[in-house]
């Protein structure tokens, strides 16, 4: 299974448990046991390559085997006995019950290395006390944990696959797929890119997931991400066992793993023993600091005024510890590291000690960079939020201030950046570039003359143009030559577009043809353009071929990512109108779905696109939800993508007949419908209740009796070719299924079977081929919307107001003479009177 596999297997199985828990605790229970099920074969794997056969691990792996329970804990940190192995569970089938569970789990605790105390102690407390909700009885409880295992057997553990898989199912659960935390990662691995040696650490780490993705960031820069050091803390115990498990199961050596179950606000960390806190006190610092903390929460600053976390900057009010957060994690960055920290955006400009905080941030230039996020980007609240980064040592004093608020895209309720807008924000942090209605770099003076307010209009307008209109077009016609001035940067690419469309003199043009669309498209400058790109683009179908197909199995899948990515802005650079960023979310979109089947090609082999799985589906039975096969789906090809590219004839043959019979029922339609009501009457058996169907069970015996009728023969045929009709349908839909069930026996056999070469073009049709058609669109696209633009601006100065004054006469003197024409009583005539007098016209005496 790739990643969308399996986040729709675990959302599927989520629903069917809801009777008995909510999804949101459900994610406890899943993930625990996908954790444990990690830890099992993660042992298991090391006992097979120390020479361990299955046979000696069910007989000798026991906690009477002390060498081999001492070699195991010394290596990986703990013990699984072969009969608490989560394999072993599954092995004995109907014969496994939930206390199997509480003893693995108890074991496991005890089990423990004392070495590795403080990456896995009481990592499964949420777990083992939360079994009981599974059921009333014990054999309630059985059964869903029985459930749940099953399920989880399927998800694959392999490392080689380049997600954490315990990570993506957490975010998936609680619909969290957190953009700002890619944001966030992009921004500290371009900073610290080229280090050998990095630790990063998360004060209010939650589900692992922003560590993780930095880390996953920053290992496209560094040739051993083992040197990357992950530090974290969370208050929530169930939560703290979470960031444990998910950066576990990232394959995170332990020994770089230091997490802590504990208030950051109160108990500074890192670093000290908890036994001795005061004898074992060392502030560390760090490369990386980030946080996702709490908004706006109350906290206890009372007796922390010597704290010296917040001793020069001053404390957070009671109400609201957001700068208290930010101070915590400012004072644990190394001088040449960073931090990155998402606030609600009043921190910007609420005054009291907030204020002073922020001053104090400002003069002592430890602020690099404010980012404005759309609205609603977080799951569960509207909250308007930033992100700041701040650096203890910077190179200027200026502040770099982006307004990202207008990039995303919606999903449901809420709005997520896309690759594009990431990407974008990124790039101007890097350049500090100063961007029309995105980003500016402001001095420290201008923010001292604001009385220090960050609020981001203040400095940042990305407000839309306002819409005007021009007073002389508006009442005597044309376009103004200062609207066309707007589009300056297209008359320059297209020299001769502009007098092609307009004529005229002066300030204001006209319209040489109504047809714009076609002026445009067959303009030269316009197809050379667009000739030019292709051009550009030529050569890129063969890179991403050699790239991403040639060395499928080798490739780093992130680097390789990183790489063509570049390539791609670079082939942009020389490219006018055209916005990159556009082609890059065209480019991340697929290679998203690239990715999930670069994982299964590299764990499994190629041999993986030669597979087909059973296409599994649940239906009721009895009441009962059950899983059942109906038919095969492709293990990385989809069925329709090789049809499409193999068996085109069988299925432009099944789309024939397919046509054929969704033309019936409107044949019958028009039969039905030349019918006269009388003919109705007559042939009311062959017809339904509501006359608007034929009954085909009847259309004979009616036949038979009007036949003898001269009169009737245009009834007669009717009916016959309705029979026929019905027949057709009948034969055409038996054809279909055959067809249909063909082909997809067909369509299995072919993947089962391609060539080296069929596989390799296989390939190409799926990942390449849509980053190059929707590329080379890019330019149709951006003609296109100049098509629209201008003829918006023609239509809105098409009709003057001169125009709408003689439409309005030319009205007023037709409504007139009708109303002349009018009779009445004495006061209906003299209202009607005054009503042409009104309107200007000559009234008569009545």
């Amino acid at each position: 299974m790739n990643k969308q596999q399996l986040a729709a297997k675990i959302w599927e199985s989520a629903n069917r448990m809801r009777s008995k828990i909510e999804a949101n605790e459900y994610k406890d229970y899943i993930l625990g046991f996908i954790f444990y099920k990690f830890l099992s074969e993660k042992e298991y794997h090391w006992l097979l390559n120390n020479d361990y056969e299955p046979e000696d691990i069910k007989n000798y792996v026991n906690e009477d085997d002390l060498e081999t329970l001492k070699n195991v804990q010394q290596s990986l940190g703990y013990f699984i006995a072969y009969e608490n192995l989560f394999s072993t569970w599954i092995e004995i089938g109907s014969d496994f019950s939930i206390d199997n569970v509480r003893i693995a789990l108890s074991s496991f605790k005890r089990l423990i290395s004392p070495s590795h105390k403080k990456v896995f102690d009481g990592i499964f407390e949420t777990l083992e006390t939360g079994l009981s909700k599974l059921g009333t009885t014990t054999r309630e409880q059985t059964k869903s944990v029985s459930d749940l295992i099953a399920l989880i057997n399927e998800i694959p553990m392999n490392n080689k696959q380049d997600y954490d898989t315990l990570g993506f199912i957490y975010e998936y659960l609680i619909s969290n797929f957190a953009s700002n935390s890619l944001l966030m990662s992009e921004i500290v691995a371009n900073h610290l890119k080229g280090q050998s040696e990095i630790k990063i650490y998360d004060p209010t780490s939650g589900s692992g997931s922003l560590l993780i993705n930095i880390g996953r960031s920053i290992s496209k820069y560094m040739d051993d991400p083992n040197r990357i050091r992950y530090y974290a803390q969370e208050l929530k115990s169930n939560t703290y066992n979470l960031t444990r498990m998910n950066l576990v199961m990232r394959g995170i050596l332990p020994d770089n793993i230091i997490v802590r179950n504990a208030d950051t606000l109160e108990d500074d960390w890192p670093f000290f023993d908890d036994s001795d806190k005061a004898g074992t006190y060392d502030p560390l610092y760090l490369d990386a600091v980030v946080s996702n903390p709490p908004y706006s929460q109350r906290w206890n600053p009372e007796g922390k005024e010597n704290d010296p976390r917040y001793a020069d900057y001053g404390l957070a009010p009671q109400s609201k510890a957001d700068y208290a957060f930010l101070l915590h994690d400012l004072f644990h960055v190394k001088p040449g590291g960073i931090m990155t920290i998402v606030l609600p955006h009043g921190v910007l400009f609420r005054g009291g000690e907030e204020g002073q905080i922020r001053k104090r941030l400002i003069e002592k230039n430890k602020i690099d960079a404010i980012i404005g996020l759309p609205a609603n980007i977080f799951y569960g609240t509207g909250i308007p939020t930033i992100i700041m980064v701040l650096k203890q040592k910077r190179e200027d004093t200026n502040l770099l201030i982006i307004d990202a608020s207008k990039g995303f895209i919606k999903e449901g309720k809420n709005n997520k950046l896309r690759a594009s807008d990431i990407k974008r924000i990124v790039d101007v942090i890097v350049s500090r570039k100063d961007v029309d209605k995105f980003s500016r770099n402001v001095s420290r003076e201008e923010i001292r003359s604001n009385d220090y307010n960050l609020n981001i209009p203040r400095y940042v307008d990305s407000s839309e143009k306002t819409e005007t209109y021009d007073i002389y077009a508006s009442m005597f016609g044309g376009i103004p030559e200062n609207e066309l001035s707007d589009f300056q940067k297209y008359w320059n690419v297209f020299p001769t577009l502009k007098n092609a469309l307009f004529i005229g003199e002066g300030n204001y043009k006209n319209l040489r043809d109504k047809d714009i669309k076609h002026i445009i498209h067959e303009n030269a400058d316009v197809q050379a353009f667009i000739d030019q790109f292709k051009h550009s683009f030529s050569d890129f179908e063969n890179e991403l071929e050699d790239v991403l197909i040639n060395q499928v199995e080798t490739l780093s899948i992130s680097k390789t990512e990183d790489f063509l990515a570049k390539d791609l802005f670079k082939k942009f650079e020389n490219v006018p109108l055209l916005d990159a960023y556009e082609a890059y979310e065209i480019f991340e979109n697929q290679y998203q779905k690239i990715e999930g089947d670069l994982e299964l090609i590299q764990a499994e082999g190629k041999r993986a696109i030669r597979v087909v799985d059973p296409n599994m589906v649940v239906k009721k039975k009895k009441d009962k939800e059950v899983e059942i096969q109906e038919g095969w789906k492709g293990h990385v090809l989809p069925f329709d993508l090789i049809q499409n590219l193999y068996l085109k004839e069988k299925v432009q043959s099944l789309k024939d007949k397919q046509d054929e019979l969704s033309s019936i029922p409107s044949q019958l339609e028009e039969l039905i419908d030349a019918l006269s009501e009388d003919d109705k009457d007559t042939i009311s058996e062959a017809l339904n209740e509501t006359n608007d169907a034929f009954v085909d069970k009847n259309i004979s015996k009616v036949i038979k009796s009007i036949n003898t009728d001269p009169e009737s023969k245009p009834l007669v045929e009717v009916l016959q070719k309705a029979s026929k009709l019905n027949k057709q349908e009948k034969a055409l839909k038996k054809e279909i299924k055959q067809d249909e069930d063909t082909l997809h026996l067909e369509t299995k056999n072919t993947i089962e079977s391609l060539t080296d070469a069929q596989l390799l073009t296989a390939l190409k049709a799926k990942w390449i081929t849509p980053i190059i058609d929707n590329i080379n669109s890019l330019p149709i696209t951006m003609i296109d919307n100049l098509t629209k633009e201008m003829n918006t601006l023609a239509d809105k100065y098409a009709v003057t107001l001169n125009d709408i004054e003689n439409d309005i006469k030319k009205t007023e003197k037709e409504l007139i003479l009708m109303l002349q024409d009018l009779t009445g009583s004495e006061e209906d005539m003299k209202g009607i009177n005054e009503f042409i007098r009104i309107l200007g016209g000559d009234t008569h005496e009545y």
